[in-house]
């Protein structure tokens, strides 16, 4: 019953981010500085009523790898929003999830962690589809795929943060200290590069944080009922419902290369998942 329930919180948590990211790729009027103000101003309506709620202290006690888990997801966040600008969302989210594998290197010297060869074989075959993306598919936009790449890299940086951290703070503390210096980062760049909202688009804008939270706490609830090897590879139906909200609402095309290159991305990091689950199994 639990991993069914964990199923559909994670069926939820998904599309919730394909919403957030079709607005983003709606929005072409707004600045990504804007969105990310937006988005993070939506999100601590959230968190600071969650924390305050809860007598949950807002400072935590590793204030240092705190505020760099909140520069450095903060700086990923923009470089994500950036690069959709110039990717089709289906795309663009499928690059982003090569982030396990940045965070594997980082793993390997920030945290001494072994990574067995067979993972490493895995990692290629994602990296191969990236190159297949690259090489085949003449939409791809090289500026959308740079920006899409570091934010995938910064991404795998914040996974290793958040290892550090480990339990020593509230899942919400964490994530409210993210939403905190985004909505700064986002607010301050927007300065010299605001473009006021017209007409509906201050509702979409508004629903960016709303989208954001609900993708955020559902998926906590989803890990929280099920182990990781069965509900991690349902979070890559994100890319399914981006890229067929990309199909319907903004006439994209997938090549051939493009679903080629999609489903290499996936199915390495789904092995990969797979064989940590069995090795941790085995133990």
């Amino acid at each position: 019953m639990k991993v069914k329930k964990a199923i559909k919180y994670m069926l939820i948590s998904t599309f919730a981010f394909a919403c957030m990211n079709s607005i983003v790729k709606y929005l072409t009027d707004v600045s990504a500085y804007q969105i990310v103000f937006f988005r993070s101003l939506g999100s601590l309506f959230f968190t600071f009523g969650f924390l305050l709620r809860n007598k949950i202290p807002i400072i935590g006690k590793n204030n240092t790898l705190l505020i760099s888990r909140a520069i450095v997801g903060s700086l990923s966040m923009l470089l994500f929003f950036m690069s959709v600008k110039h990717l089709s969302i289906g795309t663009a989210v499928s690059l982003r999830y090569v982030a396990p594998i940045f965070a594997a290197i980082f793993a390997v010297f920030l945290l001494k962690e072994k990574i067995k060869p067979l993972q490493w074989i895995f990692f290629l075959i994602s990296l191969f589809g990236v190159f297949i993306l690259k090489g085949y598919d003449n939409q791809l936009n090289t500026s959308g795929l740079i920006l899409v790449m570091l934010a995938s890299l910064l991404s795998g940086l914040v996974y290793i943060i958040i290892s550090k951290i480990g339990k020593s703070e509230h899942p919400i503390v964490i994530v409210n200290y993210f939403m905190v210096f985004a909505t700064i980062l986002g607010g301050t760049l927007s300065v010299n590069n605001w473009v006021t909202p017209k007409g509906n688009d201050w509702y979409f804008l508004m629903s960016l944080g709303v989208f954001g939270y609900i993708g955020q706490v559902y998926m906590t609830k989803a890990f929280q009922n099920a182990s990781t090897n069965i509900i991690a590879p349902i979070k890559y139906f994100e890319v399914i419902y981006t890229a067929t909200i990309g199909v319907f609402l903004f006439g994209e095309i997938y090549t051939f290369y493009s679903f080629l290159g999609i489903s290499f991305i996936i199915g390495g990091l789904i092995l990969n998942i797979w064989y940590k689950s069995k090795t941790i199994n085995f133990k």
